[in-house]
């Protein structure tokens, strides 16, 4: 885990260019006393001992040896937004990797903005994120657990918890005491102010913790790092220089007239959207930036370098034509801030501001009778056109009584698992999490679950109902063919209680089969192998991979379950339910359509890859909302530098361009009041009472 994440963070590094052409200096001051614990408890003193001056100056190349002088082993990191948290928990963690020692805890970061503290304990919060992003650590420890687990019991992690401030605003101060609650080394970053209002609120800040907050870049910062970032291309007055002009006026100002560019080109973040924009894009002026008349304080400036942004970069080679359109459409600046701004509002509309971009809960920004008719409209297409398919092969039926036996079939399998779908909804959840298994031939490795019986019965379990429900479905369905071409009456007491019966039987069939097969399948699920890659791509083409072989595996098997059991029960239920009628041509006919199209169905409707094929790749699309392939916009606004990658989900390059895309696309939508999510900075929801 060590190796991945040091050669994952080593690339993110690069990608990010902090490197090009020297990285921007990150200078602290210590934290205010009353955001750190006293000196003695962080020194981890006995009673009456006296503290030593504790050192924590350095900079961005001696974050990792400041650290090793806490010998608490917890630090808080302050400043804000912008002002290099995040790069700064980066070179942390490869200078701790560097040097680290055999048995030393391994430094892995974690977006914390995600943690509800009131409903997950920090622990299996941290084990969680971690087989999300290493799925390997589902693999069993010898003590029972997963790798995940057993390397947090073990001490063996050194959480850096990254944005301790995007954590909604009614959960921090239960986030900090929480923190407090357990001796865990760490590393912790927010916004200032965030924080402070956290410790107010709890009462204490975080029980043995020293504190760092980081300090503004200075003129001379951004004279040393402008000029050197800039292309040397003649311009219109027949110079080279870009930033030369700017940098004087701010020079000439520095003793007098504040000026709002400098104050806000205090900060990488800020200093590093300016240089996009006219650093590497010669047609721009950043003269144009000293405009008081046009910028009159430092929030439309940011503003301005904000809204500029994903222009510049998707602009930056827009003349290159390529052959394939699809491409091209990547490179269109409009489309492609309409669709981001459509991401980042997404995240704005889950439970709470998020800033993880995870493929698989992309779906979850519709509505919820939306992703319940895309679950019916699905299913329903599977098992017509798994019936009509059979009824060509085997023709049991005329081709127009076989049309109709199928739409019927397919129109209550869909409403079957609209209604699975909801009661999941209702009682459990739709948010359906990647998997983290492959399907291996038994004794061909490691299970991954519980004992066998167990997970036997828990999968038997989940899947008895959704089974029933398509078995009652697809027994309404016969007596609606039988009214409709031969005239019998619905209405009709025996034609009522043998419709009855068959729904007993069929729900019996469908349900117990099902059950029996998918528990089975969990004796050939195995582990992730230990090189399968935690990017949001590869997490993807496994999930793929996954679900397909489950198809391939699940279809037949659940073709040969039904037909034959169904003659089992037949024979068992022959003498209780009256004279029973099961050919082995009805149960093949039954079985092949419930295999084929109910396998398709629950691949579609109940799996990760599955909803993110129907709603990302096909029904967002169709809206407008994203491109058709939107894995590769995804990786396109990953390469360009929009996005970053954390792990095996993408964030925006920073909350602040995330919140600005996501105001923006709701400004110019009238369907999003302003009351509804303000105007100002996006911030995240209080806590739900519930």
């Amino acid at each position: 885990m060590a190796q991945e994440i040091r050669r994952r963070w080593q690339r993110e590094e690069e990608h990010r260019r902090v490197h090009d052409p020297f990285p921007l200096p990150v200078r602290w001051q210590d934290a205010p006393d009353s955001l750190t614990d006293h000196s003695a408890n962080i020194q981890r003193l006995p009673p009456g001992a006296t503290p030593d001056r504790m050192d924590l100056s350095g900079d961005l190349g001696s974050v990792a040896e400041v650290y090793r002088r806490i010998d608490s082993g917890r630090l808080v990191v302050l400043g804000r937004a912008g002002s290099g948290k995040s790069i700064l928990t980066i070179r942390f963690v490869l200078d701790r990797l560097e040097a680290r020692e055999p048995h030393d805890r391994v430094p892995v970061i974690f977006g914390i903005g995600s943690w509800d503290p009131t409903a997950v304990a920090l622990r299996d919060w941290l084990i969680d994120r971690l087989v999300r992003d290493h799925p390997h650590l589902t693999r069993r420890a010898p003590g029972g657990s997963t790798l995940a687990g057993a390397l947090v019991d073990a001490d063996l992690v050194l959480p850096v918890l990254d944005g301790f401030d995007e954590i909604a605003e009614g959960l921090r101060s239960a986030a900090l005491e929480e923190l407090n609650s357990t001796s865990v080394p760490l590393v912790l970053t927010s916004r200032r102010d965030e924080f402070a209002e956290a410790v107010r609120e709890a009462g204490a800040p975080l029980v043995w913790a020293a504190g760092l907050e980081l300090t503004d870049l200075t003129l001379d910062d951004l004279d040393d790092y402008l000029p050197r970032t800039a292309r040397r291309v003649p311009r219109d007055d027949g110079s080279t220089a870009v930033w030369g002009p700017v940098l004087d006026r701010l020079r000439a100002r520095e003793d007098g007239e504040a000026v709002p560019l400098a104050r806000v080109l205090s900060t990488p973040l800020m200093i590093i959207l300016a240089r996009t924009m006219y650093s590497e894009a010669p047609d721009r002026d950043p003269v144009e930036l000293l405009d008081t008349g046009r910028f009159p304080d430092e929030n439309s400036l940011e503003e301005h370098l904000l809204a500029g942004f994903v222009p510049t970069v998707y602009r930056r080679r827009v003349a290159e034509r390529s052959a394939a359109g699809r491409r091209e459409r990547h490179r269109d600046p409009e489309r492609a801030e309409h669709w981001l701004g459509y991401l980042a509002h997404h995240l704005a509309r889950l439970d709470r501001d998020q800033q993880d971009l995870a493929w698989w809960r992309i779906g979850d920004s519709l509505r919820l009778s939306t992703r319940l008719l895309s679950v019916v409209v699905a299913s329903a297409l599977c098992v017509t056109l798994s019936e009509w398919l059979i009824n060509l092969v085997n023709l049991p039926f005329p081709i127009g009584q076989g049309l109709l036996l199928g739409g019927l079939m397919g129109t209550a399998a869909g409403l079957a698992f609209g209604c699975v779908h909801a009661v999941l909804a209702r009682f459990g959840t739709t948010a359906f999490e990647p998997a983290h298994v492959r399907l291996r031939l038994p004794g061909a490795g490691t299970g991954v679950g519980r004992r066998p019986v167990r997970t036997f019965t828990a999968r038997f379990g989940a899947v008895l109902l959704g089974g029933s429900v398509m078995g009652v479905g697809c027994a309404s369905a016969f007596a609606l063919q039988r009214w409709l071409f031969y005239g019998v009456p619905l209405a009709n007491e025996l034609v009522i209680k043998g419709t009855l019966i068959n729904m007993l039987l069929f729900g019996l069939i469908f349900g117990a089969g099902a059950g029996l097969v998918f528990g089975i399948l969990a004796a050939l699920e195995a582990p992730l192998d230990v090189a399968s890659a935690a990017t949001p791509a590869g997490l993807l083409a496994s999930n793929r991979a996954t679900v397909l072989r489950q198809v391939l595996v699940l279809a037949p098997m659940l073709t040969l379950v039904i037909a034959f059991g169904g003659g089992l029960v037949t024979e068992l239920f022959d003498g209780i339910l009256g004279p029973l009628i099961w050919t082995s041509a009805d149960g093949l006919l039954i079985g092949a359509i419930g295999g084929l199209g109910g396998t398709c169905s629950y691949a579609l409707s109940f799996t990760a890859w599955g909803r993110w094929l129907v709603l990302s790749r096909v029904w967002l699309p169709m809206t407008g909302k994203l491109p058709w392939d939107t894995v590769a916009f995804l990786d396109d606004a990953y390469r360009r530098g929009v996005l970053r990658r954390a792990g095996a989900v993408y964030q925006f390059r920073h909350i602040r361009l995330q919140h600005h895309l996501a105001r923006s696309y709701r400004e110019h939508r009238r369907e999003y009041a302003p009351a509804r999510f303000g105007t100002g900075t996006q911030k995240a929801p209080a806590a739900r009472s519930g």
